[in-house]
């Protein structure tokens, strides 16, 4: 166990909460913290930060490509990274459920000028023969007055789906309909680290897929702040801009940059142990309400749970100190991280299976 238990110790009579509502609520480790107050610091924006730039070389190197650009957050670095290949009046075409159509307020068509254009898929990926329908060329676009796709994105894991990865093989399908049509194919990777521990691939054997990726270290990594947006050279250059042009330049980030570089390099193997927890998880909610969970649905740290109601199940878990998020009326998600331990999240099954019980 690497981080804070929130499974042991107490507040009062009421033990201390299990927090599984998501995995961007990890704390920074002692050893993270140590790092982040010797780090070496000097002005980003001038380029003078050695833990930002040794960050983002580390980044690059794992990921397969030439350059990174440390941000604040997931969600400007998809916008930087697509911004990169889209220029306004073109279109990404991306999953309906995907976090840059649904969960970033618009971003991309406020500030960009980049409309998207979504296929439906299954279970959270895209088939490779939709997307070749909808991808509009833009030689071809011009001819028939439609808007031209500029981006093709796929997020991995798919976090709607609850954490589903995408394969290898599947990828590269879509790459070469991509490269076929002269478009760009973006990752948003905010979880692409979960993606790689699950099918035991290096992270660059996923990366080097991809024009642009835009990946996390807030989440499953456990880094207090901030992403980062992968390129080739001249799209970092073109990131780099729209960083500042988002208010996104940043000075002696360096504490933050040791922080993800720490996370980096210490806790992408234990992804494993988040996965495992969550995989019982899902098998003690399933025997404990049948249709309530599907175990094999669950790849990653996501557990999606199936209720009457919700918001209620949210509220009874609550009051006995497990904490989830309702992500629909009748849905419930649940995410393992390096916060909860073994303890934890047998305490968290304990609960939940109570609560399904009861409810069925």
């Amino acid at each position: 166990m690497t981080g804070a238990t929130p499974g042991v110790g107490s507040v009062g009579s009421m033990p201390a909460p299990v927090d599984l509502r998501s995995d961007t609520v990890t704390r920074p480790t002692p050893a993270m913290r140590a790092v982040m107050a010797a780090a070496e610091v000097g002005d980003d924006v001038y380029g003078e930060d050695p833990s930002v730039r040794e960050l983002e070389e580390y980044a690059a190197d794992l990921l397969g490509h030439e350059a990174a650009v440390f941000v604040p957050s997931g969600t400007m670095g998809n916008l930087v990274a697509l911004r990169t290949s889209a220029g306004p009046g073109s279109e990404i075409v991306a999953d309906a459920d995907a976090h840059v159509v649904s969960y970033e307020l618009g971003g991309l068509a406020a500030l960009a000028g980049i409309q998207t254009r979504t296929v439906e898929g299954t279970a959270g990926l895209l088939e490779p023969a939709a997307i070749a329908r909808s991808v509009r060329p833009p030689a071809t676009a011009a001819a028939f007055h439609f808007v031209p796709t500029s981006v093709v994105a796929l997020e991995n894991t798919q976090v709607q789906s609850g954490g589903r990865v995408w394969p290898v093989d599947r990828i590269e399908a879509v790459r070469a309909i991509t490269e076929g049509a002269g478009v760009a194919l973006h990752c948003d990777g905010a979880r692409l680290w979960n993606a790689a521990v699950a099918l035991g691939v290096p992270p660059g054997r996923l990366g080097e897929l991809f024009t642009t990726l835009s990946v996390c270290l807030s989440k499953g990594l456990g880094a207090p702040v901030g992403s980062l947006v992968v390129a080739d050279a001249e799209r970092a250059r073109a990131a780099r801009e729209w960083r500042k042009r988002l208010g996104g330049g940043m000075r002696q980030s360096g504490v933050l940059a040791a922080a993800g570089l720490y996370a980096l390099r210490h806790h992408r193997d234990r992804l494993a142990d988040d996965h495992r927890r969550a995989a019982r998880l899902a098998e003690v909610l399933a025997e404990a309400a049948a249709g309530a969970v599907d175990p094999a649905a669950v790849e990653t740290n996501m557990v999606l749970v199936e209720v009457p109601d919700a918001a209620a199940f949210v509220a009874a878990a609550a009051r006995q100190a497990v904490l989830v998020s309702a992500t629909g009326p009748r849905r419930v998600r649940i995410v393992t991280h390096l916060d909860v331990d073994d303890a934890a999240a047998d305490r968290a099954a304990a609960v939940l299976a109570g609560l399904l019980g009861k409810g069925r």
